[in-house]
């Protein structure tokens, strides 16, 4: 360790090191407890352990130190924390269209960055759904799901066909509504082969 810490900052670090070691980052106040000393003082020691590098500390966390890693290792943590989604295709925003069977890559993002979680991209070919924001060439992240609420965004399959809407429920029918005027309502026939195939939950626009 460090020979410029002092002997108050080498017990807390000492102490950071056993509870990460044992049961997990401490929070402030705890270390605060631990030494009989205010909270202010406790984040204090932590700051300044944090500017001599022998401690890191992640935004937002109440437990968010942790030991410094190699930078190898900080980037494949990094990786992990992030979700990789796959492109696997394409989805209609005007008439449906087949859904591509190929897989186009991968993107990566923060886990924070949609909700609900998504599984997978699909690239958005028409502007049906303009004025919800979506647009031709868009990547909507899709979250997989056979259950949608009335006035959801969903991404629907009709007879092999897939298309992006709104869900409208009706007493006796479903209706696909559009989210342009220049598009009519797709009314989903009863024998029709419908299935929902997942909710919208947040898109990917490339400049």
């Amino acid at each position: 360790m460090s020979t410029d810490l002092t002997s108050r900052q080498q017990a807390v670090y000492d102490f950071i090191a056993e509870r990460l070691r044992s049961e997990g980052s401490p929070s402030v106040a705890e270390i605060a407890r631990a030494f009989g000393i205010h909270d202010s003082a406790a984040h204090k020691h932590v700051r300044m352990l944090e500017s001599k590098g022998v401690i890191e500390l992640r935004p937002g966390r109440a437990r968010g130190i942790r030991l410094p890693a190699s930078a190898s290792a900080r980037k494949a943590a990094r990786r992990d924390e992030m979700l990789s989604l796959p492109i696997l295709g394409r989805v209609a925003a005007g008439a449906p269209i087949g859904a591509a069977a190929g897989h186009d890559g991968q993107m990566l993002f923060d886990r924070a960055a949609f909700f609900p979680q998504p599984d997978y991209l699909l690239r958005v070919k028409g502007d049906s759904m303009r004025d919800d924001g979506i647009l031709d060439g868009d990547l909507i992240a899709v979250h997989r799901s056979d259950v949608a609420e009335d006035g959801q965004i969903v991404v629907a399959r009709i007879d092999g066909e897939i298309t992006v809407k709104r869900l409208k429920r009706r007493r006796d029918r479903i209706v696909l509504m559009p989210r342009n005027p220049d598009y009519a309502p797709i009314e989903v026939p009863a024998d029709a082969d419908f299935a929902i195939e997942g909710l919208y939950c947040g898109l990917v626009r490339r400049g």
